[in-house]
């Protein structure tokens, strides 16, 4: 047997481009649709598991889709603002939890996501390293941040500008970390969380200033009369928050009219959620509140039927291409008679021949079906990456 399967390794090595096409379209035709369902099931069995542990989400009026991705996922473009007064709208109710989430900044490619210290909790978000922000500019990594940008508690992280020339004043904002959370393995490890306040420091909505009254401002000031103090444009508005200056930051306006993106509610039970739903059913309602666990089932759903399609395109591409193979391996017989006559003149019994053809076959089939398995087995492996990919063609 040694023989016949020597005879039929060297006739496919020497044979090298049509071999490696044949192997090529086996693993195509086979990896494609066991490699989507993988995809698709993973996929699907961690965005449903998010969305289960997100009871309600609220956020202004437009696609429940969208609020959803950006608030469970930071991976979608921010949905419109609403105003910080339907958090304390939702805390007056009673009838729960309410989380805000402030999102749209980034820093260096992460997102950075303003919220109340009840996120990680009501996240299971435990500590790896360090502590929770507890002051304005404090800031803790996801585990993937962490890693991928080599920062842990003790290190500084700067706000991305929103654009290149930022004619608002806007500053980017070098945060302090604090504390790096431990892996989950979810969108929560590619994110920068801080308190809601800070987010809305990066926005402009909040500053300090230079002391004006120490002697070394001299130079910043146009005059001094009577307590009132007026300053050029060369004093400094602050882009670190620290010890020092911590006490000169302050807000402009009512901090009930200042932005957030969603607000996350976490009801004690059934009954205080679908009260707290009936208070959002008018139609005056500027803001909307959805149930992520029914829109991503939604969203489901439509990938699943676009899937049996491109499932059933792909099978019918694969009887396509395996009868197209074994009309290449008749013709590849009739290419070869003289071979084949020759063998049998030198004394090769017909069933070994038939036996060294067959390891050809079988050994570009096997070879089509290892690289095929160890594809889907690659992507069963990226189950962070695929959710990502999800997210984003959504």
């Amino acid at each position: 047997m040694r023989d016949v399967l020597y005879l039929a390794w060297r006739y496919l090595a020497h044979h090298r481009f049509k071999t490696t096409v044949l192997v090529g379209s086996i693993t195509v035709v086979l990896a494609l649709p066991a490699g989507l369902r993988v995809l698709l099931s993973r996929s699907a069995e961690a965005l449903t598991a998010r969305a289960e542990a997100t009871p309600l989400l609220i956020g202004a009026k437009g696609s429940p889709l969208e609020l959803v991705l950006n608030s469970l996922y930071f991976e979608s473009d921010s949905p419109a603002e609403l105003p910080y007064a339907e958090v304390e709208r939702v805390t007056r109710s009673g009838f729960a939890t309410a989380v805000p989430l402030y999102t749209g900044f980034e820093a260096r490619g992460f997102p950075i996501v303003g919220t109340s210290p009840e996120y990680l909790e009501l996240r299971g978000l435990g500590l790896a390293l360090g502590r929770a922000p507890a002051i304005l500019g404090e800031c803790v990594l996801g585990a993937a941040v962490a890693a991928s940008l080599e920062l842990g508690p003790g290190d500084q992280l700067v706000s991305s500008p929103e654009t290149v020339f930022d004619l608002a004043g806007a500053y980017p904002l070098a945060m302090n970390v604090v504390g790096v959370l431990s892996a989950t393995g979810g969108p929560d490890d590619r994110a920068v969380f801080c308190d809601v306040k800070t987010t809305w420091v990066i926005s402009g909505l909040a500053h300090g200033h230079d002391d004006l009254t120490r002697p070394e401002a001299a130079p910043d000031l146009l005059s001094s009369e009577d307590g009132r103090i007026v300053a050029s444009a060369a004093v400094r508005e602050f882009t670190e928050i620290t010890a020092d200056n911590l006490d000169s930051f302050h807000f402009h306006g009512d901090p009930e009219d200042f932005p957030v993106t969603a607000v996350l509610a976490f009801p004690p039970d059934q009954r205080a959620g679908t009260l707290l739903e009936g208070r959002y059913l008018g139609e005056e309602e500027r803001a909307q509140i959805v149930r992520p666990a029914r829109v991503m089932t939604q969203l489901l759903d439509t990938v699943l039927t676009v899937q049996r399609y491109v499932t059933a395109a792909v099978v019918g591409v694969g009887a396509a291409t395996l009868a197209t193979m074994a009309l290449v391996f008749v013709l590849s017989l009739q290419i070869r008679r003289r071979e084949i006559e020759t063998m049998v003149r030198l004394g090769c019994a017909r069933s070994r021949l038939a036996a060294i053809l067959t390891c050809e076959v079988a050994g570009v089939l096997a070879a089509g079906i290892v690289i095929a398995s160890l594809l889907t087995a690659l992507l069963w492996q990226l189950e962070g990456a695929a959710v990502r990919a999800l997210v984003r063609l959504s």
